[in-house]
């Protein structure tokens, strides 16, 4: 599920904008929630509650303007992609210091915004296997491929990175568990406990060593289904 945000105090404006965004949805058969606000407030709380794909920002608006909006927005989401969508060009330069994806000016053409979004649509696609997590610090990106394991700790969940990093959320282990499914990689090997098997060095029948040397247990009545786990990633890799 791909989630735009769509930010313009210019209501009739951002009618038409919704109306292409459908038009290039249904185009590109993406399943896509649009997420609409008329002031910066509201999409920064909204990205909070959780996490955009794609934002488009209106950058003349009162009260908080789009470049503040968007200074606010990379600083408790470092994953999310930023469109500029103005009537002037003399904020360009200031868009980089967001990190922009792209600059619009209005009256924007369906193929100019078809362009920014497949961009945008292009770079999620071609980066690692990842996801997004809320931490306390804001939302970050995790790449699979830096994580050995996560730990449920009380109320949390700590990623043990292999550089020896940890990140934690606040999201429960059956909710990440539901979301990592098989084919990405991870593997419930206890009941506090998922791995990522391409991280694994080696194991026995009651732990696993990670290639760090960090020792994970397995569960009696998971060490079965985790070999064959192991063994089927090892295959997919071949």
């Amino acid at each position: 599920m791909l989630r735009i945000g769509l930010c313009d105090d210019d209501k009739e404006y951002m009618q038409k904008l919704m109306e292409m965004i459908r038009r290039w949805t249904e185009e590109n058969r993406y399943k896509t929630e649009l997420l609409s606000c008329d002031n910066g407030d509201d999409l920064i709380a909204r990205n909070a509650a959780s996490h955009m794909d794609i934002v488009i920002l209106d950058i003349v608006m009162p009260l908080l303007n789009g470049m503040d909006t968007a200074r606010e927005l990379r600083a408790q989401d470092t994953a999310v992609k930023l469109i500029f969508l103005t009537s002037s060009p003399e904020f360009a330069l200031e868009s980089y210091e967001v990190r922009a994806q792209d600059y619009l000016l209005k009256p924007v053409s369906y193929d100019r915004l078809r362009e920014a979004l497949d961009a945008c649509c292009q770079m999620l696609c071609a980066e690692p296997k990842n996801m997004v997590l809320k931490t306390s610090f804001g939302f970050q990106k995790l790449y699979f491929g830096d994580v050995e394991y996560a730990e449920a700790q009380n109320k949390r969940v700590v990623f043990h990175l292999r550089t020896g990093r940890e990140v934690d959320t606040p999201e429960p282990l059956h909710s990440l568990e539901d979301k990592l499914v098989s084919e990405d990689g991870f593997f419930k090997c206890h009941r506090s406990y998922l791995v990522y098997l391409p991280n694994v060095d080696h194991f026995n029948s009651t732990e696993i060593i990670m290639r760090s040397g960090r020792c994970v247990p397995i569960a009696r009545g998971y060490a079965k289904a985790f070999q064959e786990a192991y063994f089927a990633q090892m295959f997919r890799e071949e």
